[in-house]
């Protein structure tokens, strides 16, 4: 058993920093009632911490390999836990949007060392069989977030869904000093700050634009100029990851095709699979009433599901080949998304959910424990690391974005359904609906009204979750094809050597095609 020791304690740190993207889901209609909040707001309470995990962690690799992945580790789950206790005390959302934020920061540091501590603990089959088991958790923790939360929230408070860290981060802390053994030798190099700033520039750009949409509509104009300074942003941190020696992200990695279907996989799998969660919630509690505890084990199927797969195949993915697996989970989580697309609709309630749901979590089962393993196989051995990070930029970063653009749908599904039921100021309902504010609406309603707005209430939410499972689900299918046509084996012409593979105009670096679609040893 002790073996699997250091294996537990990145799992822990794992499963507490991925479970904190989706736990406070179900907790988002007593933070908006507590708090006073937006609409705004709450997405920022999600986004903060999906987005600074998300733009920081190859940053913070590069700083773990000058300190030492092992020291980086726990230096992120101690500040961790300091911001978990911070947003458990938080007085207002400015505080708890801000104490999220550093919380995204503890998370990057653990995130960005997970693999490295990893690869020095085990070797062989026990490698392969320790990204499963992580791959288990990781899949896992984001699905049974809402459960926990609504737990906690129900059982105590919201604010306990950041407490409940505080002895968890103790526990990993004291594991990863008494068992972790970090192999690799420090490095000495550069750390890319320009390379990290203009990506967070980039990616928080894109994001604060499309939340400011959300809150403010479409023609305003403020909204359009952070949208547009994003590409511009990231066009500049291009042209600086090219010329410099040390780069955050080397861009030569992009012309290989492999590498780049694992990051539109990873991007796409967390937006579609797990994003909606944030919408479904507020749909279940602030429209149909469910408690805290009834909407999280609405997830339940989707983490048995997820997890049961995951740890399934583990001991199969030493040498196989990642395409059909991660293609076929995305294929599983796009129809997973249409079936609960098609299923809720008019009068439904929570049982709608569970097909889609199972499906998804089949589909993220497959594909979670493969990414980072598949990622480091597709590039030469020396950027297996910067490799890994970017695949977990891209899950958290395709999270980001996936609140601030299926709150966008919701909202404007739901103001048009609003206005065919004749409610005044349909975009303003709307945006207060997908801000949890559904019972505000009624108790201000006249009592002659209250009743037609009940139902215009339930119709908008309804279409604005049906819309939101159907362009995740649409956005998966899509992009599930595409990642099964790039991670497909290279066909290999005839050569006068058999044993030394072709070369291709499509592939300039054919004579390591074999090693990028397998998963290393």
């Amino acid at each position: 058993m002790r073996k699997w020791l250091p294996l537990v304690t990145v799992c822990l740190g794992t499963f507490m920093l991925l479970i904190d993207v989706t736990i406070v889901n179900v907790a988002l209609p007593d933070m908006a009632t507590d708090l006073k909040t937006s609409f705004g707001s709450l997405q920022w309470v999600v986004d903060a911490y999906a987005l600074v995990l998300a733009a920081l962690v190859l940053g913070t690799g590069s700083i773990a390999d000058l300190v030492g992945h092992r020291r980086a580790y726990v230096a992120g789950l101690a500040l961790f836990a300091v911001a978990s206790l911070v947003c458990g005390l938080a007085p207002n959302s400015g505080a708890l949007v801000a104490a999220r934020a550093v919380q995204g920061l503890g998370a990057a540091a653990m995130f960005a060392t997970t693999f490295a501590l990893l690869n020095s603990n085990y070797t062989g089959r026990d490698r392969g069989t320790a990204y499963g088991l992580w791959g288990a958790t990781a899949g896992a923790s984001a699905a049974v977030g809402p459960i926990i939360g609504g737990l906690l929230t129900e059982g105590a408070s919201w604010r306990w869904i950041f407490f409940v860290n505080l002895p968890v981060s103790v526990i990993a802390i004291a594991l990863c000093l008494s068992v972790l053994t970090d192999t690799h030798d420090t490095v000495k190099s550069r750390v890319d700050v320009p390379g990290i700033v203009l990506f967070s520039a980039a990616a928080g750009a894109l994001t604060y634009g499309l939340i400011e949409a959300n809150e403010n509509g479409w023609s305003h104009v403020g909204s359009w100029g952070w949208i547009v300074a994003a590409p511009v942003l990231l066009a500049v941190f291009v042209a600086v990851e090219v010329r410099t020696k040390a780069p955050m992200l080397d861009m030569t990695l992009m012309r290989n095709r492999v590498f780049v279907g694992i990051l539109l996989a990873a991007l796409v799998v967390t937006l579609a699979a797990f994003a909606s969660f944030t919408y479904t919630s507020i749909w279940l509690q602030s429209v149909l009433g469910l408690s805290p505890i009834e909407a999280g084990l609405t997830g339940l199927p989707l983490s048995i599901a997820s997890f049961g797969v995951s740890a399934a195949i583990g001991r199969f993915l030493h040498g196989s080949r990642p395409g059909p697996i991660i293609g076929g989970g995305m294929l599983f989580i796009g129809v997973g998304g249409l079936v609960s697309g098609s299923l809720v609709h008019g009068g439904a309630s929570w049982p709608a959910l569970i097909p889609g749901f199972i499906l998804v979590g089949i589909g993220v089962g497959l594909a979670t424990p493969t990414f980072s393993s598949a990622a480091m196989g597709a590039v030469p051995p020396q950027r297996g690391g910067m490799a890994a990070g970017a695949v977990n930029t891209a899950r958290q970063l395709g999270f980001a974005l996936g609140i601030a653009a299926l709150g966008s749908v919701f909202a404007a599904r739901a103001a048009h359904v609003l206005s065919r039921h004749g409610v005044p100021s349909s975009d303003e309902v709307s945006r207060l609906l997908a801000g949890g504010q559904a019972k505000v609406l009624l108790a201000k309603a006249p009592p002659a009204f209250r009743g037609r707005l009940d139902e215009a209430l339930h119709a908008a939410s309804v279409q604005g979750v049906q819309w939101a499972f159907l362009v995740s689900g649409t956005a998966a299918v899509l992009a599930g094809l595409a990642v099964l046509v790039m991670l497909r084996p290279v066909e290999r012409a005839a050569t006068d050597d058999p044993t030394k593979p072709a070369t291709s105009p499509a592939s300039p670096d054919a004579d390591r095609d074999e090693f990028e679609t397998a998963t290393p040893t």
